[in-house]
Formats: C-alpha cells, structure tokens, sequence
C-alpha cells in the first residue's frame, strides 16, 4: 500500500495531539523508566558490577559513595573516655577546662589499672590550661583542635624554674603553659595529626608593646618527668616556646609539624629540650619565630647551681626552617653543661642561620661531643655559626669567670646552596674552640668576598676535601688521616659582618 503525503501529515498532527493532551502521563511514565533503570544500575553495582556495571557503574558508585567517617581512635590504654564524657563542646567558645579536669582527674584514679586514654574528637576545644596525669594518653583525633583562651586572666602563675633564678622574660612569677606536667611517668600526647594551637597572637602583640608584668607561657610544658612521648600532632602559634620538656628522661618527638609565623612571632621555638637527657627528635616538621630547635640546660649562676645537663639526645630527619634565628641551636643557657648530641638528615631551608652554637662568660658549663652529619642548607645566610658573646644575662650576679668550654664538635656531610657565609667559628681567648672538624663538606654560597669561612680561636682540622676554602686556622688532613699542613695561625681572621 502506499502511503500519501496527506496520510503521513494526519498522523504527525495525530501524534502531536495525544502528546498535547497526555503531557502529564507521559512525565511520570519517563519517571518510573528512570528510577528503574537507575534501580537495575543499583543492584548491578552491589553485585560487584559483574556483567554490564562497565563504567556507569562505577560513576555511579562514586556519586552515591559517602564520605570517610573520621578514623577511630585506637584503644592504647585499657581504659578510655571521649572530652564529651565530660561535658566537652567543640564549637570554639564554649570553654572545656573544667571537662579537662574531669577527664584527667578520672585517669588519675586509674593509675594501678594501667592508666587511661582521653580521646578529643574533631572540633574545636577552647580550654584555660590544664595538667596532664601519670599514665596517661591524650589523643588527638583528625579535626581535632585544643585551642588556648587568649585572655592571660585564666593563666595561673609558677615559680620561676630554678635554673633560670626568676622568669625568662620578667622577674617574678612567669605563666604557666597550656598543657602542663610535673613529676609524671608514662605521658603521651599523640594523635591522627589533631593539633594544639596557643593561639599566641595576643600574646605577640602584648609582649611587643612590653604590656605582660610575666614571662609569656609555653605550649606544652612537661617538668621533672620520665617516659615521654609526643607524636602524630601538630603544635602552633605558641605564645612562647612550643614544646618546654624540663629535666626529664627517656622523651620522644616524633611526626609532629609545628608552625607559627616566621616573623612578627617572638621566641616562638620549636623544641626545646632543657636539662634532659635521653632524648629523640626525629620526622620533624617545624617553621617556627625563633630557634626551631634549642637545646638547654639553664642560665649563668642558677643553671651552673642547678648542675642538671641535657646530654644524650638525637635529632634526625628534620626540616627546619627559622628566619630570625637558627635550624638547631645549643644554648645559649647551657650553664649545666650540653653533651653527646648528635644531628643527622637534617635540612634547613630559608633561615637566617643553619645550626649554631651560643654561649658567653657568665655562662660556664660545658659544650662537648656534638656531632653534624648529613646536613643540608638552602638559602641560609649563615651556615655553620659558634659565638661565644651572646651577653644576654639573668641579672647582674653572673660570674664573670665562669667560662663554658667548648671541645669536640664535628661537621660531616655538609652540603647545600645559597648559603653567604657557610662558617663563622668564633671564640675567644678565654673560651677557645678545642678539637673542631669538617670533612665532606661542599656548600654553594651566594657572597663573593675573600672571608666567607671565618674562624678565630679555634683549634682542630680539616679532612679530606672542604669547599669552599677553610680559614687557615685548622690543621688539614688526608681523606686517610695523615697530616698534610699545620694551621697558620690560632687567632682571628677578618669579619665582614655580624651574623
């Protein structure tokens, strides 16, 4: 049969009026073809896909796929509470002290039971400062913040530490630190990297205005204490130093990253562990407004009475960065002696100075068996830095005798670039460097003129290739030890510029 335009014309304008008069019928009927295919695509995704889930599948199951739930807490201690337990509220201005208390005053009583576990969840926990408890684990969890009230009435007040003879900034009282410790056992402070902020901003600004009768508080501060761990944490924006571990034993940093502006945020170090001995630092992450590293053991007169020294400690695997300041430092309170530390894979990068050594007389002590190895510099102004003039005193009673001794230093393995001076070793003629060393050591620098390793009072030797030319103070060496020439002169070279 054949069909006329006329027919194919009727029947267009056939169609076109049942769509017309059925719109609705037609919409739910296209709706229920959709839900069933989407179902079918459904069931075929919770089947694994096997055949025909192809790649619409796998669309759709990135689509309809919920969002990672926040890793729970592992259980490391036989018991353990969340902050909420105790009334906590993580909204950023309800203020938690007192569920602190409540949590660790429930761990304390668990003490004979193997201790317990505070887990904080994410959110963001405003608190007045707390102490911690023996046996005890303070866990952080990802999105976890325990944030510090800024306002210094709801800092308590602590004895000057006895090394220091009164506070570090202002005679008197200084504050105490956020989270804070003394005489404790088996402490750990760890977590899914939650983080620990002092909020220090107000702090700063006081501190540069000279509005604090005080010494600003530290962060984390744990005294007299043994046991120790911190790891997987952030520390920031401390008003003070970050992490104050003070004369303990046995402590470990690990993994943790701590952060404050790296200008406009005074004395902000890193870690400074004071008086303390056996101690680890290692995968490290710190960019802080002030040394991100300082080893101590107390100031003048009242750290060479206290007579407790920081000896045995390793620090491996950090990146550090300082641009007011130093990578890692020793001193300059190291008046109850610093010894056996070691520094390896350590990179510093943009800093003012790479590692340093700081002391004065008055200060007394001693300085010895320190080891570099393996460290890396990038755009340091100054390398490799030992001063023996950093006059900054607890008061006028020092004993200008008391001269620290600095003997056994060693540097292998330095290397780097864009570095302007990569060594100023400078003593003097009543506290001399004894028994320096370089060997393996090739730095790039970014400052042409002649004095640019600079040495005076010093005594020891070069190993083996050093680059770029060592001052002629040091005797020189083979790579196999023999004695290729004695040192010119033992006094001063010319300086070009403070460092």
């Amino acid at each position: 049969m054949v069909e006329t335009a006329g027919g194919r014309l009727h029947q267009r304008r056939g169609v076109a009026a049942f769509v017309a008069a059925n719109k609705t019928l037609l919409a739910a009927a296209w709706v229920v073809g959709f839900t069933l295919v989407f179902l079918w695509q459904s069931a075929s995704i919770s089947r694994g896909g096997a055949g025909g889930g192809g790649s619409g599948g796998v669309f759709l199951r990135l689509l309809s796929a919920p969002l990672p739930p926040s890793r729970p807490a592992p259980r490391l201690r036989p018991t353990a509470y969340n902050l909420t337990d105790f009334g906590g509220v993580g909204d950023g201005r309800a203020l938690n002290t007192e569920a602190f208390e409540r949590a660790v005053e429930a761990i304390a009583a668990l003490a004979d039971r193997g201790g317990g576990q505070l887990n904080v969840p994410p959110g963001r926990w405003l608190t007045a400062p707390f102490n911690l408890t023996s046996h005890m684990t303070l866990f952080l969890a990802e999105g976890a913040e325990i944030l510090g009230i800024p306002d210094e009435k709801y800092w308590p007040l602590m004895p000057a530490l006895p090394s220091y003879g009164y506070g570090r900034e202002r005679k008197g009282p200084r504050f105490g630190s956020l989270i804070h410790g003394q005489n404790l056992k088996d402490v750990v402070i760890t977590g899914h990297n939650g983080s620990i902020n002092g909020q220090g901003e107000v702090w700063w600004m006081k501190h540069r205005r000279r509005m604090l009768n005080n010494t600003r508080p530290p962060l984390v501060q744990l005294m007299w204490s043994k046991d120790i761990v911190v790891a997987n944490i952030t520390l920031r924006n401390s008003p003070f130093w970050h992490f104050h571990p003070y004369d303990c034993t046995n402590v470990t940093v690990s993994n943790v990253t701590i952060l404050s502006p790296v200008s406009g945020a005074p004395n902000t170090d890193g870690i400074d562990p004071d008086s303390c001995q056996d101690v680890l630092i290692e995968n490290c992450y710190i960019s802080v407004g002030d040394d991100a590293i300082a080893v101590k053991s107390g100031w003048d007169q009242y750290g060479i009475a206290y007579g407790r020294p920081s000896s045995n400690i390793l620090i491996r695997n950090v990146t550090a960065r300082s641009l007011v300041s130093a990578g890692i430092s020793i001193g300059s309170e190291m008046s109850g002696g610093v010894a056996n530390v070691t520094v390896e894979n350590v990179r510093i990068w943009e800093s003012r100075r790479g590692v340093r050594i700081k002391t004065a007389t008055g200060r007394g002590g001693y300085i010895r068996n320190i080891s570099y190895h393996n460290i890396t510099f990038d755009n340091v102004r100054a390398g490799i830095v030992i001063k023996v003039d950093y006059n900054e005193h607890a008061d006028d009673g020092y004993d200008r005798t008391a001269f620290p001794d600095i003997m056994s230093i060693s540097f292998k393995g330095i290397h780097g670039r864009g570095v302007r001076v990569p060594v100023r070793a400078h003593g003097s003629d009543v506290i001399p460097i004894k028994g320096i060393s370089f060997q393996d050591m090739s730095v790039g620098i970014s400052y042409k003129k002649k004095h640019i390793f600079q040495c005076s009072y010093v005594e020891g030797r070069i190993i083996g290739s050093v680059f770029p030319k060592p001052c002629e103070n040091l005797d020189l060496y083979n790579e196999q030890g023999q004695l290729v020439k004695r040192a010119v002169s033992l006094n001063s070279t010319e300086l070009d510029y403070d460092i």
